[in-house]
C-alpha cells in the first residue's frame, strides 16, 4: 500500500484544554477506523514548528488519505497537509532506473 505523511496543524482556540486533546484523538481515531478500516497507521508524533502533529500511514490510495485528511480537519477544526511518500529503497530502486545525467 502506498505511504502518506501528514501534517496537522489545530486551529487555535479549537481546544480548550491540554485534556481534551486525549478525548479528541480517541474520536479522530475511531472515526478513522470506522470510515477507512483499509488504512494501516504507522506512527505519530508531536512536533515542534509550523505543524503540530506529523503522522505517518498507509492507504490503498490517494482518496483514502484525503478521506483520512478530511476527518482530521473536521474534528479537529484543524489544517493538514497529505503527502505520498516511498520508502529509501524503494527510491533508490526507481533512481536506478533512470537514464545517466547530461554534463
Amino acid at each position: 500500500m502506498p505511504t502518506f505523511v501528514m501534517t496537522t496543524r489545530l486551529a487555535a482556540g479549537a481546544l480548550r484544554s491540554p485534556q481534551m486533546l486525549e478525548d479528541l484523538e480517541k474520536r479522530v481515531v475511531d472515526r478513522i477506523r470506522s470510515e477507512c478500516p483499509d488504512v494501516q497507521w504507522s506512527a505519530s508524533y508531536a512536533v515542534m514548528g509550523p505543524f503540530d502533529y506529523l503522522d505517518i500511514f498507509e492507504a490503498p490510495d490517494t482518496d483514502a488519505a484525503i478521506k483520512v485528511s478530511t476527518l482530521v480537519r473536521t474534528f479537529g477544526h484543524a489544517h493538514t497537509e497529505v503527502w505520498p511518500a516511498s520508502g529509501w529503497q524503494q527510491f533508490k530502486d526507481i533512481i536506478r532506473t533512470l537514464p545517466p545525467g547530461e554534463g
